[in-house]
């Protein structure tokens, strides 16, 4: 009891850290490792030292000179917390998203019999859920058409934090286009994990590969995740005749000139036979 005595005392004195607030991450039911960043300059014993974690109001571990006490820890963190005394750093086992918050670690030391505070430290835990790789899924009723609207979802499921935005990347003809539509956002009320949705509208050109994908955008630590491309192409019936016009127009021409040709030819040969006729018919 005399150490959970300490605790609100120090609680009471120190509202607010005078130190730099560490950032850490873990992902999802992984092990969170929380350090007190203590150098110990000193090279204090552990078992001279008390050594306490709390989370607002909430004890979340105790080193009570040396020896770890769980007498006065919070029902959230019983049997879900170890220190390693080595390392000074308290290890959080299957790190959830409620875990998410400011943790800080105090160091007592005893002075003339009386706790005093030698080293106080803040850290703040981000919890990571992986997101599903986007999926892009076919909307549009029917075959699709020449200027028709082409009618996309883009989806991802079971991640955490929420995400920045979702982008489509249009392609065709070497270029690329970048689209950023509403996001659907929703969170589930258990797992508190994410599912975020984007809806896609537009035209794709005729007889030009077109490349679809969707890119989710996590934050600039957590990077982006990329769906498989979708390639649409539209052969429109009109080109093809064209082109069998271009194809057959010169060898009609050919076949033609081909004609003449020997229409001339049978022409002249009948020229000089009628010739050859009238020499004879003189003599």
């Amino acid at each position: 009891m005399e150490v959970f005595i300490f605790f609100l005392y120090a609680m009471i004195l120190l509202p607010g850290t005078t130190g730099t607030v560490h950032e850490v991450k873990s992902f999802l039911n992984h092990t969170a490792y929380l350090s007190c960043y203590f150098p110990n300059s000193q090279k204090n014993d552990i078992k001279d030292l008390i050594v306490f974690w709390q989370k607002g109001l909430e004890v979340v571990h105790e080193v009570f000179y040396g020896q770890e006490k769980h007498d006065n820890i919070s029902p959230e963190y019983k049997n879900r917390t170890k220190m390693d005394m080595d390392k000074w750093t308290l290890q959080l086992l299957n790190a959830g998203i409620v875990d998410e918050g400011l943790y800080k670690c105090i160091i007592q030391q005893r002075v003339k019999e009386i706790p005093s505070i030698i080293h106080q430290s803040e850290c703040l835990l981000h919890i990571i859920a992986n997101y599903s790789q986007p999926e892009i899924a076919w909307l549009h009723k029917g075959e699709l058409k020449s200027n028709e609207y082409l009618k996309l979802c883009c989806s991802s499921s079971g991640g955490y934090p929420e995400p920045k935005q979702m982008t489509w990347l249009i392609s065709h003809e070497n270029r690329t286009h970048r689209l950023v539509n509403h996001m659907d956002i929703s969170q589930d009320a258990v797992t508190k994990l994410y599912n975020v949705t984007t809806k896609l509208n537009t035209t794709v050109p005729p007889n030009t590969l077109t490349n679809i994908s969707c890119l989710l955008h996590l934050g600039e630590e957590l990077g982006s995740l990329v769906s498989v491309p979708l390639g649409i192409e539209i052969i429109q019936g009109e080109e093809i005749e064209q082109l069998k016009i271009h194809f057959f127009g010169p060898l009609i021409a050919v076949i033609v000139l081909i004609t003449i040709l020997l229409g001339f030819a049978i022409l002249k040969n009948r020229t000089i036979s009628c010739s050859n006729q009238s020499v004879s018919l003189a003599v």
